[in-house]
């Protein structure tokens, strides 16, 4: 065993309360939270446009994610692989050899963001029928998941140059790329939606991704060594940076699968349904990768403790991630609610359709009080898998994943909204419970990960390879 905890002192204030522990979590996690919230302000984004000028077809763009969705949330976990390797070979000292962890990333992802492509291109339409769509929806639906798909390859190969630069606390860069890419794709929205609807919405996103993926490429090549010559890597380096991945992947295909599903189930129960249960929950979704930046900031900071083989180190950085997420979340819940008359008027009652979707405001209204509170649990379990798996623990963090939303949340919300008086309240009622069950889950899972590596210290060699799967 390694040492239990060269960060011990006596006497010292735990990791959350000590001021120079929470302002370098605070100058990653800020900027890493903002350009993670940039995807889902994108999507917020044009919900909100097609809410204002075509609200009726906003459930063929919701719908059209349902493949694609699943398929980025695994890209999105394989690249976890490349955060993780780099930031510990960067909290050891050796930022110089982690080029090797990024070219390895990047042939991944732009192998796996062709294979998502043609996927995508394959499964949409047969998906939609299985499911039960009318024809002339899952037509329309079909449309927006082949051109989301043409920018499978980009949004990988941008998401491997974003871990990497983040992992080598470079954040400030990929959040100014991504936010450029959020002007860029409403500027676009503006100009194709109110001709062409929910087409050309999709559109506009798949232009912003490819523009991101340029800008990335660019930052990449000029301000990290990732094209530099590195040492041979270690043996079993490149399984163990696929196997977080994986692990994580898997994870993603759980959650972001299974939410994609309600929103099919949303649509089940009628349109208008389908519309503001696809609002609320594309509000969750922000505020949801606020708390995926606070993790990764988080998993950033563990890593490179692990990489040390600071046992105590590990314990208080991701103690510090939990509590900032928590005190975060209450912060952004009471917002919601405070605000939630206002956000609704904003996206239903735009002044050239206000008769168009006038009518869901106040039921957008309460269905935002609804998950307000939902929004802290979700931040639990983002932490606390992110820091787990910055330790190398992948697979306890995706069992909690997957029993929480596919044996927890899909069934329940198919039996309330469908066979149940409660129709879309069904689905929200799912939705609360399994997030709940995963932020509870995932907390406890990491608290008596890090108390036993305080106490005892890492396992053997773990400094040169973390454990997968304890």
């Amino acid at each position: 065993m390694t040492s239990p905890s060269p960060s011990k002192s006596g006497g010292r204030m735990p990791a959350w309360a000590r001021p120079k522990d929470m302002l370098d979590l605070t100058r990653l996690a800020v900027p890493v939270a903002i350009s993670r919230a940039s995807f889902m302000l994108m999507s917020l984004t044009d919900a909100v446009l097609l809410g204002r000028y075509a609200p009726g077809e906003l459930p063929f763009v919701l719908n059209g994610w349902l493949p694609i969705g699943v398929l980025f949330g695994f890209g999105m976990g394989l690249m976890i692989g490349v955060q993780v390797l780099t930031a510990e070979l960067n909290g050891a000292g050796k930022g110089g050899e982690t080029g090797r962890i990024f070219r390895r990333g990047m042939v991944v992802a732009l192998v796996y963001g062709v294979f998502a492509t043609v996927a995508c291109i394959v499964v949409a339409r047969p998906l939609l029928d299985l499911i039960g769509f009318d024809p002339a929806l899952a037509a329309a639906t079909t449309d927006c998941t082949h051109i989301l798909a043409y920018g499978a390859v980009a949004h990988m190969g941008g998401l491997a140059c974003q871990s990497y630069l983040e992992a080598l606390r470079k954040p400030n860069i990929a959040t100014a790329i991504n936010m450029s890419a959020v002007v860029v794709n409403l500027v676009f929205g503006l100009i194709l939606v109110p001709d062409h609807g929910a087409i050309g919405v999709v559109w506009a996103t798949t232009g912003s991704r490819w523009f991101m993926l340029v800008c990335f490429l660019i930052a990449v090549v000029f301000l990290t060594p990732a094209f530099r010559k590195a040492p041979k890597a270690p043996a079993g380096e490149f399984k163990r940076q696929n196997m977080v991945g994986i692990g994580t992947g898997v994870a993603n295909i759980a959650e972001w699968g299974s939410f994609n599903l309600t929103f099919a189930i949303a649509t089940l129960v009628s349109l208008d349904s389908g519309t503001v249960y696809g609002l609320a929950v594309q509000m969750m979704g922000v505020i949801f990768m606020i708390y995926v930046g606070m993790g990764t900031a988080t998993s950033v900071r563990v890593a490179e403790r692990y990489g040390r083989g600071d046992g105590v180190g590990v314990r208080e950085a991701s103690r510090l991630g939990v509590v900032a997420s928590t005190l975060l979340g209450l912060i952004l819940a009471t917002t919601l609610i405070l605000l939630r008359d206002p956000i609704a008027v904003t996206w239903l009652n735009g002044s050239e359709v206000a008769s168009a979707g006038a009518h869901l405001v106040p039921i957008l209204s309460l269905m935002l009080e609804a998950v307000a509170f939902v929004t802290v649990f979700d931040g639990l379990q983002a932490v606390g898998s992110m820091a787990l798996r910055a330790q190398g623990v992948v697979w306890i963090p995706t069992a909690i994943h997957v029993g929480s939303y596919v044996f927890v949340m899909l069934p329940l919300c198919w039996w309330l909204g469908l066979h149940t008086d409660f129709g879309v309240w069904g689905v929200i009622i799912g939705i609360s419970i399994a997030s709940l069950v995963a932020g509870v889950g995932q907390l406890l899972a990491l608290e008596i990960r890090t108390a036993r590596i305080a106490r005892f210290g890492l396992p053997k060699g773990a400094r040169a390879a973390p454990v997968i799967g304890h």
